[in-house]
């Protein structure tokens, strides 16, 4: 009995040597970057002062990026939910014998490379592409309008790559519904509106917390879809980041920035989940 007291300690030992070194010791590196001398340099070298400022020059400077960076996830979790929840609900109770072949489906551009497919996109919503001549063509567009380099493109990039990521948690959710829940609620008269609103959608709330969380959070950090789809007047917060790190050598403000865009997706995500009401995920 005494030795199958630490049974569950030693199992979690594995995942937690995982989050040490993984998680806590570069979360830890990042933020003693965020309070870097800013007077230092990469060929000087950093020393940790402690300067708070780091944060209030990262949000003085680039409080545009940070704001368009949450607008343009947030709009893509919107979308990305609405298609979501559609494309889900119907391989869960309409899709019968296609449902693995949908499912599949879903999951396909998994196995093509994240950067290959947002390539894809360029191509396909090019100045030159079949997209803009159709809408040019029923006179939605102008001669002179186009999509790439507008936030039209980089949303769309944002809801095609991480679409999967709210229809796979959506339809595990839908797929545990009875059935027969719904069929009550229509023999008590419930307009299948009604019992959508009542029954099938707070039954599914789970899902569809878990989907927006996994879908907003690495849209609002994401870089590649505004630095292929988009120009600068699209740059997102991820954009600077990766600047700042890797051609400006400016450390400090970079890591400001990653704490601060961190420390405002978990405040996000702890009030969203709050409001939700999930016990599941509480």
């Amino acid at each position: 009995m005494r030795r199958g007291r630490f049974t569950g300690y030693w199992l979690m030992l594995p995942a937690a040597l995982w989050l040490g070194v993984f998680f806590v010791i570069p979360f830890y590196s990042l933020l003693a970057t965020s309070l870097y001398d800013p007077e230092g340099s990469v060929l000087t070298g950093y020393d940790v002062t402690w300067h708070v400022a780091n944060f209030a020059d990262a949000l003085r400077e680039h409080a545009d990026e940070l704001w368009r960076s949450l607008w343009y996830a947030g709009v893509a979790t919107v979308i990305c939910a609405v298609l979501g929840y559609v494309l889900a609900y119907a391989i869960a109770f309409k899709a019968g014998r296609w449902r693995n072949v949908m499912l599949v489906l879903v999951i396909a551009p998994f196995f093509t490379s994240f950067l290959v497919r947002t390539l894809s996109w360029k191509l396909i919503l090019a100045d030159d592409g079949f997209v803009v001549d159709f809408l040019q063509t029923l006179h939605l567009m102008g001669e002179d309008d186009r999509l790439l380099a507008t936030p039209v493109a980089v949303i769309a990039g944002l809801v095609y790559n991480f679409l999967p990521f709210m229809v796979l948690p959506l339809y595990a959710s839908l797929e545990k519904i009875d059935v027969r829940l719904i069929e009550a609620a229509g023999d008590l008269y419930a307009s299948p509106a009604r019992g959508f609103w009542k029954v099938t959608l707070p039954l599914s709330m789970p899902g569809l917390v878990a989907g927006t969380l996994l879908t907003f959070i690495p849209s609002a950090g994401d870089y590649i879809n505004a630095q292929l789809l988009g120009s600068t007047n699209q740059r997102m917060v991820g954009n600077v980041i990766q600047d700042l790190f890797t051609n400006t050598g400016d450390y400090a403000t970079a890591g400001a920035l990653s704490v601060t865009l961190m420390v405002i997706i978990v405040a996000m995500v702890v009030l969203y989940i709050r409001k939700a009401g999930t016990e599941e995920l509480l």
